[in-house]
């Protein structure tokens, strides 16, 4: 894209595919530089920041929180140990996610089990889902 191009934040968000209110936050995060003023006042934008807006929006979509989206946005421009920071990182995000993931179908195994043995009928006090929730044991 060329970065030259003098874009107002509504051709920005549409381009990169974001809010109008996103673009702001992350420039007071620091995720986006300061943008050039027009003699009006408005923001200006090159096609830089619509490159960068998609790359946060894809390490967002990949599980990546902001301070960490912080930290690849620097390794990019880190041309000796960059790739191999990113990918140290990558590895981190793609553990937890695997973590959460083994979380998940232990939650799902005992949520399937309780609503398998709750009979849909009858009364709040036999209710195995009930029970569990308020702390008894099952039988």
């Amino acid at each position: 894209m060329n970065e030259t191009a003098s874009l107002t934040i509504g051709a920005v968000a549409k381009r990169a595919g974001v809010a109008i209110d996103t673009i702001r936050y992350y420039e007071r995060e620091g995720l986006l530089p300061e943008p050039s003023r027009r003699p009006s006042g408005y923001r200006s934008y090159g096609g830089a920041t619509v490159d960068r807006l998609r790359f946060i929006r894809r390490a967002k979509n990949l599980g990546f929180p902001l301070e960490e989206i912080r930290e690849l946005l620097a390794l990019s421009a880190d041309r000796r140990h960059g790739v191999e920071a990113v990918k140290q990182r990558a590895q981190r995000r793609l553990a937890d996610i695997e973590a959460r993931i083994a979380e998940l179908q232990r939650v799902r195994a005992g949520l399937a089990e309780l609503v398998e043995a709750c009979p849909g009928h009858g009364i709040p006090e036999q209710c195995p889902i009930l029970r569990a929730l308020g702390g008894e044991e099952q039988p």
